[in-house]
């Protein structure tokens, strides 16, 4: 689908006695409309959001108390603690964040990431069996668990004491356990429910070196200091795609801080191979540093990812990182290959369905998500997307979805079709017995026919203002600025300018268009990301929907337009 066919969605203009107000606090209307079209709506907020809100209080997260006096009593008694995560970024930075916090405090601590492809996601009976054999006797999950029921009921009835630390959406019933630690909970009073995997287990770890700094457990224990631990929290928040408001905005704030002064050998050494240069940014971390963690868990084992976080060896550290990228680039091998056949499955018969629903043995499970990301961008569909496998007649499959469906309350009503699943609205994990698979394909077409039945399908941009090109000034970009950090529910502000004249533009890069543009005053450098194709049929003058930013080049930085979109302008 072409970016041609995206509807321009611009923002309802804030109210004047907002903008009045506003003013007196020193903002001018711009940066008054961009506020309140995230959801900042007076004075007091904008103080809020620029300052930072405060931090919750860890021991308002439910059963917290509880959690904390098992994990003393385990390290009192030197029992075997072992940190169960997920293999994704958010749940082996949550897994390293714990492991570090437990061993600092005295505790007997290890670690276990399950294998993507072996074993799946979530907790499992065989590797609790195996855990519980080798006399682990207190797990702690993060980043999974609130829904492992069956799971959590076969550590209980074999004296396993199980703590799960969770932020995906529970279930109907919660599981067994010594405490169920997930923001989500219904009758949470902790006052931020959208933490990531490793924000839960940052507060895990806030209320243990608390509680420890007034009791201490081990006298000669070394403790880490909260503020250490914010380079793992911002990295899996980040990468996790957490909505960056809240207490997330803060946590990712003051955690760029502390990533660009790590001294974390694994983390030194993963920017180092990135090639990345300067001060990291959420950007850096949601393109370059959080796909090479994944990539380890997508083409072979997460716990490489771990080791490289939690070694304190500078020379295992680079050769975890040399390896972390050779799995990266096989992963973007291996995901355009399988891009283009499930593009080829998708548009075989024709017009495209609501509902994007692929299942073939040529693509691997690791990279499934990848897969259904990349179609629903493209094709603006809810998309489902399944490596089938053979292993026990099971096979695995990730979910994406757009922002007029809920893909996770669907999978839900399909609960007795599938072994397990679970996520968020807009992506979710599941397995299926392959038997099923026809019977889960039609069930789910039919809901995506249901609910987006008179839908015009098509992906929009939302833009901020209809703002004339002489407003993108560098003291413009400044203010803009303050807005950061970028992600997910906060992102870049996106503007749109009418008319504006074309004076050049060349391809670069293959895929790329490098423009020059003229409101008739001034001319602006530009780039268009993935827009070549415009190249040949580009009118003289064209609306454009663009974010500004610097491009430094040859020591030099310039005031760049990135155009999003752009239509031909209308006479």
């Amino acid at each position: 689908m072409s970016l041609a066919n995206k509807h321009w969605q611009i923002a309802p203009p804030i109210p004047e006695n907002l903008v009045q107000q506003f003013s007196e606090f020193g903002l001018d209307p711009l940066m008054a409309q961009l506020l309140y079209n995230r959801g900042v709506a007076s004075p007091q907020e904008a103080k809020e959001f620029f300052e930072g809100e405060s931090e919750g209080n860890p021991f308002d997260l439910p059963e917290m108390n509880e959690a904390v006096t098992r994990l003393r009593h385990a390290i009192r008694k030197g029992e075997p603690i072992v940190v169960y995560g997920d293999y994704d970024a958010d749940g082996v930075t949550a897994t390293a964040l714990l492991t570090d916090v437990l061993g600092s405090l005295g505790a007997r601590v290890d670690a276990y990431i399950p294998h993507r492809v072996d074993e799946g996601y979530g907790l499992h009976i065989e590797a609790l069996e195996e855990l519980s054999g080798h006399g682990c006797e207190l797990l702690i999950t993060v980043d999974c668990g609130i829904r492992s029921i069956p799971e959590a009921e076969w550590a209980h009835d074999h004296g396993l004491d199980l703590i799960i630390t969770d932020h995906h959406s529970v279930g109907e019933t919660l599981p067994p356990g010594i405490a169920r630690i997930d923001p989500k909970r219904p009758g949470s009073r902790y006052p931020f429910a959208d933490l990531s995997g490793v924000g839960v287990a940052y507060k895990l770890a806030q209320a243990l070196l608390r509680t420890h700094q007034q009791v201490p457990i081990v006298t000669d224990a070394h403790p880490v200091r909260e503020e250490d631990l914010l380079d793992l929290v911002v990295l899996g928040t980040v990468a996790d795609l957490a909505p960056l408001v809240g207490e997330n905005r803060i946590l990712v704030k003051k955690g760029l801080g502390a990533i660009n002064r790590t001294q974390r050998p694994g983390l030194r050494e993963l920017l180092a191979s990135s090639g990345l240069q300067g001060p990291v940014s959420a950007s850096h971390i949601g393109y370059v540093l959080g796909p090479r963690l994944n990539a380890a868990g997508r083409l072979d084992t997460a716990m490489d990812s771990y080791r490289l976080l939690a070694t304190r060896s500078v020379e295992e550290a680079r050769a975890l990182a040399s390896k972390l990228e050779g799995c990266n680039r096989e992963r973007q091998q291996q995901t355009a290959e399988a891009v283009e056949m499930a593009r080829a499955l998708a548009l075989q018969d024709g017009d495209l369905a609501p509902l994007i629903f692929v299942a073939t043995p040529g693509i691997i499970g690791g990279i499934a998500g990848l897969v259904a990301s990349k179609l629903t961008e493209e094709f603006y569909r809810p998309s489902v997307v399944i490596g089938e496998e053979s292993k026990h007649g099971i096979s695995r499959g990730s979910a994406r979805s757009i922002p007029e469906l809920n893909i996770t309350a669907m999978l839900d009503q399909c609960s007795h079709l599938l072994v397990r699943h679970g996520g968020h609205a807009a992506a979710a994990g599941f397995e299926v017995e392959n038997c099923l698979l026809d019977t889960l394909r039609e069930q789910l077409a039919q809901m995506a026919e249901e609910q987006l039945r008179g839908r015009n399908l098509v992906p929009t941009l939302q833009v901020d203002a209809e703002v004339p090109l002489e407003h993108m000034t560098w003291k413009t970009l400044g203010d803009l600025q303050r807005l950061e950090p970028h992600g997910y529910s906060n992102r870049a502000p996106i503007f749109v300018s009418r008319r504006v004249q074309v004076r050049d533009s060349r391809i670069v890069g293959e895929k790329h268009l490098k423009l020059t543009l003229s409101d008739g005053k001034a001319a602006w450098d530009a780039i268009a990301f993935r827009q070549a194709e415009r190249a040949s049929g580009l009118s003289r003058y064209v609306d454009i929907a663009f974010s500004v930013e610097v491009n430094s080049w040859n020591g030099q930085d310039r005031l760049q337009l990135n155009v999003k979109d752009m239509h031909s302008s209308v006479s």
